[in-house]
């Protein structure tokens, strides 16, 4: 069956450059037609793969090199897209899926440019199906076939890693339909209100999925690696906030370009952006070049066509845009002191913030290739990245406040010094009878500003209590998004300033106090699972009237000869008790366990943040919703 598989690969990478032909050329309905044949087949394909992989088919070699007779079902699909090759696929079946999503759903009235932005995708489908199929083939047979397979990576059997990455592929190869859409529009030389609506629509498709996507990395690495933190600051994870923050940009960029068909330069520089850093963060998570548990490795010469073809779209896209961009129209005229200027400066800090990023992120390879060792971590970005984070916390109740073209300063100025009076008040308690440091609360002030701005904005346009829920979703998408991202930012600077961790070494009986927890061993006990063995430790944890049960393991996978850390975590409600079980020691004769706890204070708070701006970009993009009249559209945020 593997073999149908990979017949409908070659036939689905047919189509996909005939759709790039036929669309550049204009036809749109053959373009369209193509694209969701396309997609069909490379569907087919995958499914034969997902088949091998449930059926425990050792023949096909990526399944001996993933998989395991005894691993549980769920992780047997998993492992289709748990490796290079298999993710690669995912991807091409991506990428193909949204070329014909879009020949369904694109709705411009603009026959020509529908037709350029289904052929740029169909050559992206292209260039990524000649890299698997000829670089990367995940339809290789073995011959003889093994008895039993090598596993799945231990640490991607976990119900966060198996949605993970299907979640970052439609946000990352969103922005290659966004910049598809960017393409078509440099071509025909209109980047205006029509092509912004559009646009705004797919880049919430990419903008949505990769929040999540951010999310379930980040509590996947909290709770299974047992360090007790939810960001590291990763290579990897630096790959996918990076375009996370140049889509955020354009979020705010296209905004103006459809209301007021301004920045429409800008606007197409920042999909093209979008879709470059995405691109860069598929290089960097499979070229081998950085070191990272996330990381797929991959060999030197697949590295390099990576590289390649990095540098080959990278080099398109922006010489399309330096070709075409001049030619474009401005908008209506606008002041600094306009909502127009305060996005601008908004987008120019988020810009700035991803370079940032980036330059931490590869400043380690480039000393590496001049023979110099140096590690760049979390010093680097807390005194780069968070600071030009405040900025951004501090200008978004800015850019829905003032209007377009010229703001009213005067009522604004009102508004910001209730701002700014909040966190003076905030930092005044922090050093006092709230007992926490100046920064942190000045960083709780701050995302407070965000809440009370998004609620003040909503109560702003509504108007009246009964208007509130009759607002477009687009304003309650914004709204959410906002305040989302304050809830994120109190939960983030509460559970990084509180946390409180400590290291105990217990012997059956013994007991320790963390927090204000007393901590117990009850009891260490072997358990074994499908595909595992493990020590686990059974811990009581009392806190007044309190009781939790606290069962840490440490397992041992067989077949992939490779260790892993289950933590426990107690929700309390204010936050996380956190255990994670480490090595038994001898001390004076006698066998004691040793233990990493935390407790993370609000942390769950900082996790339902960032799920309100994943649905608020869902809720942006959703169709329907009343007809805005005239008066209304550009008071639309």
């Amino acid at each position: 069956m593997i073999e149908a598989g990979h017949v409908a690969a070659f036939l689905a990478f047919a189509l996909s450059l005939a759709q790039g032909v036929f669309g550049l050329r204009g036809e749109r309905r053959l373009a369209g037609l193509i694209a969701v044949g396309a997609f069909g087949l490379m569907a087919l394909s995958f499914l034969t793969l997902i088949n091998a992989f449930v059926t425990s088919d050792f023949s096909v070699a990526l399944v001996a090199n993933n998989s395991h007779t005894l691993k549980p079902m769920v992780y047997k699909i998993a492992g289709t897209w748990g490796n290079h090759e298999g993710s690669m696929a995912l991807w091409c079946l991506v990428t193909l899926g949204f070329g014909a999503a879009a020949a369904g759903g694109m709705r411009t009235g603009r026959d020509v440019f529908e037709a350029r932005a289904l052929g740029v995708q169909g050559l992206l489908a292209t260039g990524a199906l000649a890299y698997l199929l000829f670089a990367s083939s995940p339809y290789l047979r073995l011959d003889p076939a093994p008895f039993q397979g090598a596993e799945l990576n231990p640490l991607l059997q976990d119900p966060a890693l198996a949605i993970h990455p299907p979640m970052l592929y439609l946000g990352y190869v969103g922005y290659s339909f966004v910049f598809a859409l960017a393409a078509a529009g440099l071509m025909e030389g209109r980047i205006d209100r029509v092509w912004a609506k559009e646009a705004r629509i797919w880049s919430l498709a990419a903008f949505a999925p990769l929040t999540i996507g951010i999310a379930l990395g980040s509590y996947w690495a909290y709770y299974e690696l047992g360090w007790g933190g939810w960001w590291f600051w990763d290579p990897v994870e630096n790959a996918s906030l990076m375009p996370w923050l140049i889509g955020a940009a354009l979020l705010h960029s296209v905004v103006v370009t459809e209301k007021r068909e301004g920045f429409a330069a800008w606007t197409a520089l920042l999909a093209v952006l979008a879709f470059l850093f995405s691109i860069l963060g598929a290089f960097l998570v499979r070229s081998g070049v950085l070191t990272s548990v996330h990381a797929f490795a991959v060999d030197p010469e697949r590295g390099t066509l990576l590289l390649i073809g990095l540098l080959a779209y990278g080099s398109f896209a922006l010489g399309l845009f330096a070709w075409r961009a001049p030619k474009l129209e401005g908008g209506k005229a606008w002041t600094l002191v306009s909502r127009e200027g305060a996005l601008m400066a908004n987008n120019l800090v988020l810009v700035v913030a991803a370079l940032t990023v980036l330059l931490g992120t590869l400043f380690p390879l480039i000393a590496e290739a001049f023979g110099r060792t140096i590690s760049v971590g979390e010093p680097y970005f807390n005194l780069t990245f968070v600071p030009i984070l405040v900025l951004i916390l501090i200008l978004l109740p800015i850019v829905q406040a003032w209007a377009w073209g010229k703001a009213d300063v005067k009522g604004w100025l009102r508004w910001a010094a209730g701002g700014a009076g909040l966190v003076l008040l905030f930092v005044l308690l922090g050093v006092g009878p709230l007992d926490i440091s100046p920064g942190a609360a000045f960083g709780i002030a701050l995302g407070l500003w965000l809440v009370f701005g998004a609620v003040w904005e909503l109560k702003r346009r509504a108007i009246t209590f009964g208007r509130v829920f009759k607002m477009p979703r687009r304003v309650w998408a914004m709204t959410l998004a906002h305040a989302g991202l304050g809830l994120f930012v109190i939960g983030a600077v509460v559970e990084t300033t509180g946390r409180y961790e400590a290291t105990l070494a217990l012997p059956v009986g013994g007991s320790d106090t963390v927090a204000g927890w007393v901590i117990t061993l009850d009891d260490i006990s072997s358990i074994e699972g499908p595909n595992w063995y493990a020590d686990r430790a059974v811990l009581t944890a009392r806190r007044g009237a309190q009781t939790a049960v606290l069962e840490p393991m440490k397992r041992f996978y067989p077949a992939a000869a490779m260790p892993t850390t289950e933590t426990a975590i107690y929700k309390t409600g204010t936050g996380d008790l956190y255990a994670a079980l480490g090595e038994q020691r001898d001390v004076d004769g006698e066998a004691r366990w040793v233990f990493r706890v935390y407790f993370n204070p609000l942390v769950d708070l900082l996790y339902f943040g960032v799920a309100l701006i994943g649905l608020a970009g869902l809720l942006g993009m959703w169709p329907g919703g009343r007809a805005i009249k005239p008066a209304e559209a550009e008071a639309l945020p």
